[in-house]
């Protein structure tokens, strides 16, 4: 008898097992905002655990930080990387959030954006044996005491991916000079640095050619938040330029840009995104997106580290539009501006790789390709 039993009470459990196999999981589909991190696959092909530290967007901003986490996820999903991250709330946050990473065994950690880059060179630093990738700062330059730009020595474990921004930003702009019926566009930029001055610069000289182009003059109204995540700024400075004549606004803000698009709904004008497409936060408002794919860089680096065991630190890479799917427009662009435009975008692209058209990028070199107009 205790026998038979001990056979029913196995048999029963075998088949509670299998029922719990069998069952769909009540959990959200996607966790990973809530977990702050994406969980290791169960079938790791590799023994590489990439982590990235996000800025103040967070991971679903819709534009640079997203796009960063899809070059990671995209590796994961081709590799079989295991990946985690760490949302920073604000500046504070980055120095802890690395130090997590490091705790959970992460041996090659991403951040992304330029406020964080000393707190990346001295993480890299104290962490010779794990390797590090920032975007959109360069490691190997720094300042001396009266501001200027000079030469330094990264760490060797620490490579810096810089995108030519003002390429990008220059084919937009050339759009909305196309676009407008005003002759009045706007610009939106979340901090003032010398990097989102290179989309400001690019955007703005896009618009004088297209406008000398066209015979015409093309005014271009700039503002900063003075941050990256206050959207309701990013609204109220938009809906100012659009009460002010202007009928296309590009954003190079984060998530002050989602008050840009906002607004361009409310108003029924024109907005353009950045760093991805941003077509589906508004389809019907959102022209045009230059973007800075840094899921493309982030993920060409994984490769190279899991196919090559190869990672050249110490440097930094900068890409344009002569490093193909680096940096360009939208996709999309074709939903909403002429053919005939693309076309001319195409030819002016070709004109950029080949160095026909050299894209400004500061004042000086602004000033320099107005003058030759």
């Amino acid at each position: 008898m205790k026998k038979r039993n001990s056979l029913i009470a196995l048999i029963l459990v075998f088949a509670l097992a299998l029922v719990g196999c069998g069952q769909k999981s009540n959990a959200p589909a996607n966790n990973k905002a809530e977990n702050n991190k994406a969980e290791e696959t169960s079938e790791a092909k590799s023994d590489i655990v990439v982590g990235f530290v996000t800025d103040e967007g967070g991971i679903n901003d819709q534009s640079f930080n997203q796009g960063v986490w899809e070059g990671v996820e995209k590796a994961k999903e081709d590799f079989g990387i295991a990946s985690k991250f760490k949302e920073s709330k604000d500046s504070n946050e980055y120095m802890p959030n690395f130090e997590t990473l490091l705790d959970e065994g992460a041996n090659l950690i991403v951040g992304a954006g330029f406020k964080m880059g000393d707190v990346v060179i001295e993480t890299a630093k104290n962490n010779p044996d794990v390797k590090f990738a920032i975007v959109d700062v360069d490691p190997t330059v720094g300042y001396d005491k009266d501001g200027n730009m000079v030469d330094v020595e990264a760490p060797a474990n620490l490579l810096g991916i810089m995108f030519k921004a003002q390429e990008p930003s220059f084919l937009v702009g050339y759009i909305a000079g196309h676009t407008t019926e005003s002759n009045v566009v706007g610009f939106v930029g979340g901090q003032e640095s010398v990097l989102i001055g290179a989309f400001e610069y690019g955007f703005t000289a896009g618009v004088k050619y297209a406008a000398n182009e066209l015979g015409k003059e093309i005014e271009v109204k700039s503002q900063y938040a003075g941050n990256f995540t206050d959207a309701q700024k990013g609204k109220a400075i938009a809906n100012q330029m659009f009460e002010q004549g202007a009928d296309v606004i590009f954003h190079a803000a984060g998530g002050v840009g989602d008050g840009v698009i906002k607004s361009a709904e409310e108003h029924g004008k024109w907005a353009i995104g950045v760093d991805r497409d941003q077509l589906e936060v508004a389809p019907n408002n959102v022209l045009t997106s230059a973007m800075k794919n840094a899921n493309v860089a982030v993920y060409n680096v994984i490769k190279e580290l899991v196919e090559e065991g190869k990672f050249e630190g110490g440097r930094t890479i900068e890409l344009g539009l002569k490093d193909a799917g680096a940096v360009g427009i939208a996709p999309t662009s074709d939903k909403h501006v002429a053919k005939e435009v693309l076309d001319k975008v195409e030819e002016i692209k070709n004109k950029i790789v080949a160095e026909e058209i050299v894209v400004p990028h500061d004042a000086e070199t602004y000033d320099a390709f107005v003058k030759a107009l």
